[in-house]
């Protein structure tokens, strides 16, 4: 092991000969001794020189872990696998403040058959430590893992009783209640032996691990050599045997080959937060679902988040419950390091690899849907619960040095395509929550550029506020007293983007002439705030409530410009066409849904618009000609954002 130390700022950093370029782990700390951050490197040369680079080119996130750290020591080991185990170890022993955090959503339910035991149970229990037991799922729902249960054992008559009820009924010779009902077949019914229901036990595992077809087909065999032989009974045995596994078989969709025993993990993250989604496929079919948010303290990518989910999901398995084939949205620099020490776990290959096409892709595509809605879920009931939009408000409040928490936020964001169709969007949250009947739209006919939108749109609003007009207005009708729109001034005034973008809004703000106001603009890369007039941005902590609503806002703005800038070119588009003599909406449709989208029918050639049912050559020349000098064609990018 080495070390290099100092007093403060990065005085402590090494000099590059200093560190090994061999594989290892290395440890920042502070002045107190807490570890700070674990990370690993096939070179640690290579790696610690990036932390050490100018501090300006850092994220602000390894930015402050770095200056907030006092000193680093590293460790060489002596492969990438044993670096891998090292790290995993270590961030299990310090928890360090700047690796990821692991959320589960929930404690979930497990189907565990107890092999340790004598005479082996069946049961759903959370408890994931039970010595020697067997676990199938995780199951989403509780009820689910009752339902297979109840299936399960009336083809397999495993024991279900507690281990007090067996140990009294092997005592007394009278069987368990439910063994009397029908609903236990371990050997305290009398029915079985020791040896006999743990041959049974085995076939239960069996099954659930994935060999369905070799029962389904001996029970099917069964069923008709009863019928030939005219034993109806024993036929109508396994009769309702064959429809409770196929009831089971039901549950669990089939998504993959027989054959294919794998792990997929969809991952979805932003700057503060991911969602994993885990789906465990065992012969080919879907047999538990998991999924955790993770806070993210360091900018991650989607690579180094994979790194860390592997290490996490394997830490304690072994054997068949790591499965033969891993499949993750991108690789890690350590793929193969992963691979060797997964396959020490499991005792043979393993491979982790990207899904590209087929069945296994389609499968990535979902797990990656599902981890969208659940980082979604997981910030949304974050900014709903009152108790966090309360704590959220109060340290917004603080760290902007505001009078009063900010009831009313407004916040606004500015989109385009190339600097055209400028539009604009303003989302309000009160009392931390969106308020969408009060959201508004703004198109920007003329602007130099994304400060000059912003000026524009904050002084239009403004504008509201100042104004002479009465605040209430009467029904004639009815006699009813109506607010005016917009007459509720925001606390807190938020737009997207940094310095330049704030002192745009100051202006609109200061020329107003309207106080009690609080401005600042939150810029996405790093998640700095910036307020008017100071050099320095402010930095919430990460993973906070308040930068979680900060971030929402932002959002939502961002979400909403974006929708509106999209309508507008599709408005755009639409009316061109629409303009030209002999294109009727037929015609459009037809044109558009051809060439799939907008920038290849702007692309086309008049001989590629003749391919188009009902157009012609002297029509498909007009279209041509009526895009070619348009003042909507631009070149095939999304919107963008100011």
């Amino acid at each position: 092991m080495a070390a290099a130390r100092g007093g403060s700022g990065l005085a402590y950093r090494p000099k590059a000969g200093e560190i090994p370029t061999l594989p290892g782990v290395y440890r920042f700390s502070d002045d107190a001794g807490r570890v700070l951050y674990v990370g690993k490197a096939m070179n640690l040369r290579a790696r610690l020189s990036n932390y050490f680079a100018p501090l300006h080119t850092l994220h602000e996130r390894t930015r402050r872990m770095v200056t907030t750290a006092t000193g680093v020591t590293w460790t060489t080991v002596g492969s990438d696998v044993e670096a891998l185990q090292l790290e995993y170890t270590w961030i299990k022993e310090y928890d360090p403040p700047f690796n990821v955090k692991f959320r589960d959503d929930k404690s979930y339910p497990y189907l565990a058959v107890t092999l340790g035991d004598e005479a082996p149970r069946v049961m759903v229990t959370r408890n994931t430590r039970i010595p020697g037991a067997k676990y199938f799922g995780p199951y989403p729902k509780i009820w689910a893992v009752h339902d297979t249960v109840d299936l399960m054992i009336k083809v397999f008559p495993v024991r279900t009783c507690s281990d007090s009820a067996y140990k009294r009924a092997m005592t007394s010779g009278k069987p368990c209640f439910p063994g009397q009902i029908g609903r236990c077949g371990g050997p305290c019914s009398g029915k079985v032996t020791i040896e006999e229901h743990r041959a049974i036990v085995d076939d239960f595992v069996s099954f659930m691990v994935g060999n369905d077809r070799r029962f389904t087909t001996r029970i099917t065999a069964d069923m008709k050599a009863a019928a030939e032989r005219q034993d109806y009974e024993s036929a109508a045995k396994y009769r309702d045997q064959l429809q409770a596994l196929d009831q089971v078989l039901a549950k669990s969709a089939v998504v993959l080959r027989d054959a294919v025993d794998a792990d997929l993990f969809g991952i979805d993250h932003d700057e503060l937060a991911a969602s994993v989604q885990q789906f465990i496929v065992r012969g080919g079919r879907i047999r538990g679902v998991r999924s955790w948010t993770v806070d993210k303290e360091l900018d991650m990518s989607t690579a180094e988040l994979v790194d860390s989910v592997v290490q996490r999901v394997y830490d304690a398995a072994s054997g068949p419950d790591i499965p033969r084939e891993v499949l993750v949205p991108e690789l890690p620099e350590d793929a193969s390091s992963l691979e060797d020490w997964l396959a020490e776990r499991r005792g043979t290959k393993v491979a982790v690899r990207v899904a590209q096409r087929g069945e296994k892709a389609t499968l990535m595509e979902t797990a990656v849907v599902n981890a969208k809605q659940a980082l979604m879920l997981y910030k949304t009931r974050r900014s709903s619960d009152f108790v966090a939009r309360t704590q959220a408000l109060e340290d917004i409040r603080d760290a902007l040095g505001m009078p009063e928490a900010p009831l009313r936020i407004e916040c606004f964001d500015v989109s385009h395509l190339s600097g055209t169709n400028i539009v604009a969007s303003m989302v309000v949250f009160e009392d931390g929550l969106s308020r969408k009947d009060e959201y508004r739209r703004f198109g920007v006919s003329e602007s130099t550029d994304d400060t000059d939108s912003i000026y524009q749109v904050v002084s239009r609003r403004l504008a509201h506020l100042t104004s002479t007009e009465p605040v209430e207005t009467v029904d004639e009708a009815t006699g009813e007293r109506k607010r005016r729109k917009f007459t509720y001034p925001p606390q807190l005034l938020i737009v997207d983007g940094g310095q330049p973008q704030v002192a745009a809004a100051a202006r609109a703000l200061e020329e107003s002439g309207l106080t009690g106001i609080t401005l600042c603009g939150l810029a996405k890369r790093l998640e700095e705030i910036w307020l008017p007039d100071d050099p320095y941005p402010v930095i919430l902590p990460r993973g906070s409530e308040a930068l979680f609503l900060l971030q929402r806002v932002r959002d939502e703005a961002h979400r909403f410009a974006i929708s509106f800038q999209r309508q507008k070119r599709k408005r755009d588009i639409s009316t061109v066409l629409g303009e030209i003599p002999g294109l009727g909406p037929a015609k459009v449709r037809e044109l558009l849904r051809h060439f799939g989208s907008v920038a290849r029918l702007k692309t086309a050639t008049p001989e590629e618009i003749t391919a188009v049912k009902g157009i012609g050559d002297k029509l498909a020349a007009t279209v041509h000609d009526a895009l070619a000098s348009s003042t909507t064609r631009q070149p095939s990018q999304p919107p963008r954002n100011g």
